[in-house]
């Protein structure tokens, strides 16, 4: 795989199509042997003892790079194991679930487990539901009721490149199929835009610089990076994805594709991108070649560079810094433009921590600035609304997203005639709102109607 990559025998969808069958294969065959050990145990009773991972329910998705057959040299990998429990061939007496934990974590230590030889890949279950408090495998309808009830945006967009690589094939179709509601909204969704612009700004702020660089960049997070390319894709395929099928692909560049054959981008936008993603990519498999290292940096001297710029056939650093500067920066210029529209989080003057119990002289001050004749108990208001008694805001999603709004909030009703009158006439229409996600994520995006409401509470 290498030599066909280095020598450019290979395009880059090859390439990526060879490392995550690679990986399936690893998968797929160590979850066969665990099966056949469980029906030799007398746990599982397979039709096909010789294939006792077929109709098992036992399912193993493939998500982000893997799912989408985008690994590179040095990728862990992303799985989440489900189980169907009325597909699984148990014994008499026995139960899936113990069982199914239990071949779990073997899988996990047969993939990752250090020995003389070396490793296969780095394992990591952590995108399932909530992985602090949830076995490493769950049922199919605690799966289902988890995101049909509290599910997130940030794992919507995760399950766009969701893929069955092992286990029993079927069930993972067959689930991926009862998600599709869940993944794909026929409806302008303001919930998710309102995540997306949450999203952006983290991965801005993950940055930590202002001005793109050679020495040290980080070609995968860095500006005009790889992941700037992936979000610009996915953010579009969720929002329009439920109106438009042909928008549901798996895959980066197939992605850009589409989305410029729905006219959601450019000819000239897919065409820089796609060349870019390209560019990146090959950057980063060179880069991880280089003593089997897990990386996406660049090396921080001018001489390491100058190493991978010959590596990848230019002349010298100074023509490797111009073609990667030349392919960051309108990507960078797509990235700010996505969204662009949407509303920056209101600033109140004064430091606003609404957090903090007691509350701060600092947040107490700005408040009485301008407007609330008791901060004191406008803080309460709002910290309050972070444990709720009952009604819609027992939501995590709702908490969160008033949450975000507070600032912007307090900010509107400042302009009202009272802004304490406004804000408690606010909390009674949010906390007997049964589902105030919807309401909240409109306010969020719509300051002109945040600002409207503030005017009719506050009078």
């Amino acid at each position: 795989m290498a030599l066909a990559d280095i020598g450019d025998v290979w395009p880059l969808e090859a390439v990526t199509r060879a490392l995550t069958e690679t990986a399936d294969l690893a998968v797929a065959e160590a979850v066969a042997h665990l099966m056949r050990d469980l029906a030799d145990s007398g746990i599982l009773d397979p039709a096909d003892p010789k294939n006792a991972e077929v109709g098992s329910g036992y399912i193993v998705l493939a998500m982000g790079k893997h799912g989408a057959f985008e690994l590179n040299y040095s990728s862990d990998i992303d799985l989440i194991v489900f189980f169907d429990p009325d597909k699984a061939p148990m014994k008499p007496g026995k139960d899936a679930q113990p069982a199914y934990v239990r071949i779990t974590q073997r899988l996990v230590k047969i993939l990752q487990e250090r020995t003389a030889d070396g490793y296969v890949f780095r394992t990591d279950l952590r995108l399932r539901p909530d992985p602090g408090a949830t076995a490493v495998a769950i049922s199919t309808p605690a799966a289902l009721h988890y995101y049909e009830t509290i599910g997130q945006t940030w794992e919507r967009s995760a399950f766009i490149k969701a893929r069955p690589c092992a286990g029993d094939i079927a069930a993972g179709e067959a689930f991926l199929q009862e998600m599709q509601p869940f993944i794909w909204r026929k409806y302008l969704d303001y919930a998710a835009v309102a995540d997306v612009h949450a999203m952006k700004r983290q991965i801005h702020a993950f940055r930590g610089h202002d001005a793109l660089a050679v020495e040290g960049h980080n070609i995968k997070l860095g500006r005009g990076g790889i992941r700037e390319i992936e979000f610009f894709v996915q953010t579009q395929q969720l929002i329009a994805g439920g109106r438009n099928q042909t928008l549901r692909v798996r895959d980066t560049i197939t992605g850009l594709d589409r989305l410029r054959e729905a006219g959601w981008v450019t000819a000239e936008t897919r065409e820089a991108l796609e060349r870019a993603y390209r560019f990146l990519r090959r950057v980063e498999h060179r880069l991880q070649m280089v003593a089997d290292e897990q990386t996406h940096s660049l090396p921080e001297t001018t001489e390491g560079v100058e190493r991978i710029a010959l590596f990848l056939g230019y002349r010298d650093h100074a023509a490797f810094a111009e073609a990667l500067t030349a392919e960051l920066r309108p990507v960078e210029a797509a990235y700010a433009k996505l969204f662009e529209t949407l509303p920056p989080l209101a600033e109140v003057k004064g430091t606003l921590d609404l957090t903090s119990e007691p509350p701060r002289a600092t947040t107490l001050s700005a408040l009485k600035d301008i407007g609330f004749a008791d901060p004191g108990a406008a803080i309460a208001t709002v910290q309050a609304w972070q444990h709720p008694k009952g009604g819609g805001l027992r939501a995590r999603e709702a908490r969160e997203r008033v949450a975000e709004l507070g600032p912007a909030l307090l900010d509107a009703l400042s302009r009202s005639g009272d802004a304490d009158l406004g804000l408690r006439a606010f909390d009674r229409l949010l906390t007997r709102h049964s589902q105030p996600i919807e309401l909240l994520a409109i306010l969020r995006t719509h300051p002109d109607l945040l600002e409207l409401i503030s005017q009719v509470l506050g009078s």
